[in-house]
């Protein structure tokens, strides 16, 4: 059967696999230290290791005190989102490309890592400041 094009192929066979396994991976994610954006201190946390194939939660919260657009443009591509929740509010993409903080708040990413590899992670203009951290993907 042929793939349809802007389907994801990776992360639907992970899925089915252990579907069909009886074990569902979206079921408890593991929950990262989260990410605290300190206009005065840059990043809280600059390293994150993770495993792929495992189901993550990463909680970004920001002070508020500068506008921030959070970009991980390698992980974001090989992972699976499963959802992005802001203020309570659910999002389901297709494909992540950054997340952007105006004011004070949090933003929750639920995704599954595909790839082993090491993935940078930056505020956009600010990574030279502090702002730049790295996921390591085992």
């Amino acid at each position: 059967m042929p793939r349809k094009l802007g389907v994801p192929f990776i992360p639907v066979l992970v899925l089915a696999s252990a579907a069909a396994a009886g074990d569902d991976p979206t079921r408890r994610a593991e929950r990262l230290e989260p990410l605290e954006l300190n206009a005065a201190e840059g990043f809280s946390v600059a390293r994150y290791e993770i495993e792929a194939g495992v189901y993550y939660r990463w909680r970004i919260r920001s002070d508020g005190l500068e506008e921030y657009k959070i970009l991980a443009p390698g992980l974001f591509r090989d992972s699976w989102i499963d959802q992005v929740v802001i203020e309570d509010k659910e999002v389901k993409p297709y494909g992540l490309h950054a997340v952007e903080f105006d004011d004070a708040g949090e933003i929750d990413i639920w995704f599954i890592p595909q790839r082993p590899g090491e993935y940078p992670f930056f505020a956009e203009g600010l990574d030279t400041q502090g702002f730049r951290g790295v996921f390591v993907v085992r």
